[in-house]
């Protein structure tokens, strides 16, 4: 008898400890007075953390703009930057209400998760510091950075069947070769190179999209949240058709 009382109370603190793991319906929400979103605080220039160490960005703007929408305050939210491998797994697990910290939306991660409408469509860039190199054209045979095991190498490839690609294993290995001069550009996504530009005043992005990937909110599945889904893709559509989001991917560099 014991034993039985004793799995029936673990069944039952188990049963808490996931209920108290899902994540909040709009209801919730409104109740707590706060909207808890993951961000990144290192992805210039959609969410980073400026030299006052307050995070900025689109999609910090995003996030803010939603607070305003859903309890009628901009300041009405919780800030928590995540690294990629934890984007999916904080709205699954319940710890965040939304995810706005560049995730490309996909088939396989729809499975786990609902995506609002893209926010902002992201795809494959150049960046180089070479002033005369200004389109295509100019690296048909040059030698080209590239991150290994990336998607970006079958888009290079397809566009650029004849130049030599340099695999590296991170954007830093990337500067540097840049910097000694053996390669010419590096290729990688438009989002991250703009932020690279900003902080390498002497490359320059060159003016191509040569694939898309569009970035969305990251909303938990379910019938339960239907109404904060329902509120997150109203505001994205109305702010892609009022132009806001276009202003603010201009405004903060993204081209």
């Amino acid at each position: 008898m014991k034993k039985i009382l004793s799995t029936l109370i673990l069944s039952l603190l188990l049963s808490i400890s996931i209920a108290n793991s899902w994540a909040a319906d709009l209801p919730e929400i409104i109740r707590r007075g706060k909207l808890i979103v993951a961000v990144k605080n290192n992805t210039r220039p959609l969410g980073f953390s400026d030299d006052t160490q307050q995070l900025q960005g689109l999609e910090i703007d995003i996030a803010r703009r939603l607070a305003q929408q859903l309890l009628g305050n901009p300041e009405a939210i919780i800030l928590k930057p995540v690294n990629n491998q934890e984007r999916l797994q904080t709205v699954i697990d319940g710890k965040v209400d939304l995810v706005i910290a560049r995730v490309t939306i996909n088939p396989s991660r729809a499975q786990l998760v609902n995506f609002s409408p893209a926010y902002y469509l992201d795809g494959t860039g150049l960046v180089t510091k070479n002033p005369n190199i200004q389109g295509l054209t100019a690296l048909s045979t040059a030698k080209i950075a590239i991150l290994k095991s990336s998607s970006t190498i079958a888009v290079i490839r397809s566009e650029l069947p004849k130049a030599e690609l340099i695999g590296v294993n991170s954007y830093q290995e990337a500067l540097t070769l840049l910097e000694a001069g053996v390669v010419e550009a590096f290729a990688g996504d438009n989002s991250i190179l703009a932020g690279w530009v900003q902080e390498n005043s002497e490359y320059h992005q060159l003016p191509v999209r040569l694939s898309g990937e569009g970035l969305g909110v990251v909303m938990p599945k379910g019938a339960k949240y239907a109404s904060l889904r329902g509120k997150v893709n109203e505001a994205i559509v109305r702010w892609q058709r009022s132009g806001w989001l276009a202003q603010r991917a201009k405004y903060w560099g993204l081209p």
